[in-house]
């Protein structure tokens, strides 16, 4: 069996190159521990670059506070220095208080670069395909690349996969969808270039009703238009096949670019290779059908054509791990605080129909935030492993909102920080100092809103 030469033990591994990894790694690697990065594709940055889920939203509360900084707002500042981000601006649908546009090509050096500083390794082209457990620890994963397959090892490890691959073989107990078992529907997402934005913001002045209720109407004149949600009565005339009520889509990076989240692909289980293959499929069916309404129907998308198709569909739900804590609807519907936080959250419960049309949406009292517990970052029955992003342990309602980019990109900071901890203290997940972590977070700029008068309550 060949042995890749950079493959060997390591501190910390973490297995999944997306935004939650990217943060995880960089945060490991930062407080000391040997790290190497496993992403399956041949660049980073996972849904926010492969299936191009733009922009990131949202890293501020519906009242407009900021509550996640740290690694995620390092990024965005590094993306402004290099023109691939104008930082954050108002969410014109008014769906959240503010949304971050940014350039997938320029994050993914950003990201990389950003990796290489802290010092920790990375593998593309490469995938886990086995996990050796033994007595609740993991022993080591198995990898699969060009150079065939081999063995690392780690002292602690995080499941940065999306999919809670790594947990899942690891033994791990896990729940997927809501009580009927459905997951939330997958999206292929495109973009269009050559579109009129004037035309658009003329018409969605003229047009009030056919738009989403909270839509920044009177502020339009002085703010870019970021974002739409509506064009209900195009959409109803066209009759297409796709089970949407309306049209979504988001502005940028280019001036005239536009990003097209419509498609919708209902009654498939993405951790099924065969449904996942569907998807695929279908998705890029829609994509085609899409593309001809706007041109045809949408006022300022008469003269635009695709400019770039998602590598691969956007999946939104799939496997949450079950852990010391499961973050439930009402935690965070209740803006509730946690003794354990290590990250906050200010975006709403955003429940796209797992069967149908239609979205639940559901609001954070008083325009607040949420915190979200570093239990629920630690899965039973294994005890040397963290989750980051959006497989760590909540209900199928409460990971409508962690789910969300900025939300994982802060997990995944708290999560390598936790790891490197661990193997610094040689402790277990669950015996990670808690007030060492948040004192380390802060210190690295993490947003964690601790008080003095901090939430005793402990479940």
């Amino acid at each position: 069996m060949d042995q890749h030469p950079r493959i060997n033990s390591y501190d910390v591994v973490v297995l999944g190159g997306g935004p939650a990894g990217i943060a995880a790694a960089i945060s490991a690697a930062r407080n000391g521990a040997y790290t190497l990065l496993v992403e399956r594709y041949g660049f980073l940055g996972g849904m926010s670059t492969a299936a191009l889920v733009y922009p990131w939203m949202t890293f501020h509360s519906a009242a407009g506070e900021q509550v996640i900084q740290g690694i995620a707002q390092e990024i965005v500042e590094r993306l402004q220095e290099r023109g691939g981000s104008p930082g954050h601006l108002r969410d014109t649908i008014g769906f959240t208080y503010s949304l971050t546009p940014y350039h997938s090509e320029i994050y993914k050096v950003v990201a990389q670069e950003m990796l290489q500083e802290s010092g920790a390794e990375v593998l593309l082209h490469t995938s886990a395909i086995e996990v050796k457990a033994e007595r609740g620890a993991i022993q080591s994963v198995t990898l699969y690349n060009k150079s065939g397959i081999h063995h690392v090892e780690g002292k602690f490890y995080i499941d940065a996969t999306g999919d809670a691959d790594i947990a899942h073989r690891a033994g791990a107990p896990w729940e997927q969808g809501n009580a009927q078992q459905k997951v939330q529907p997958m999206t292929m997402k495109f973009r269009m270039k050559g579109v009129r934005l004037d035309l658009v913001k003329a018409y969605i002045k003229e047009h009030r009703d056919q738009f989403y209720e909270k839509t920044l109407f009177d502020q339009l004149d002085d703010l870019p238009l970021t974002s739409v949600s509506g064009f209900y009565e195009l959409w109803e005339q066209a009759k297409l096949s796709i089970p949407r009520e309306g049209v979504l889509f988001f502005t940028g990076p280019g001036a005239d670019e536009a990003l097209i989240n419509v498609s919708r692909v209902t009654g498939l289980d993405p951790t099924d290779a065969a449904d996942l293959t569907k998807a695929e499929l279908e998705g890029r069916r829609q994509v085609l059908e899409l593309e001809q309404f706007f041109k045809a129907s949408i006022p300022g998308f008469e003269q635009a054509s695709i400019s770039g198709v998602g590598t691969q569909i956007g999946v939104r739900e799939t496997r949450r791990i079950i852990g010391h804590y499961v973050l439930n609807g009402h935690d965070v519907l209740d803006a509730r605080r946690f003794p354990d936080v290590i990250a906050r959250s200010g975006y709403p419960i955003d429940i796209h129909n797992p069967e149908g049309k239609g979205i639940t949406a559901n609001f954070i009292r008083e325009g607040g935030a949420y915190d979200i517990p570093y239990r629920c970052l630690v899965p039973q029955q294994v005890t040397n492993l963290l989750l980051a992003g959006r497989c760590i342990s909540t209900t199928h309602e409460a990971q409508a909102t962690t789910r969300l980019t900025p939300s994982c990109m802060a997990i995944g900071q708290a999560a390598g920080t936790a790891a490197a901890l661990a193997v610094s203290y040689q402790c277990s997940n669950s015996e990670v100092p808690i007030e060492a972590l948040q004192k380390r977070l802060v210190e690295q700029r993490a947003e964690l809103g601790l008080r003095k008068e901090h939430a005793s309550d402990e479940q």
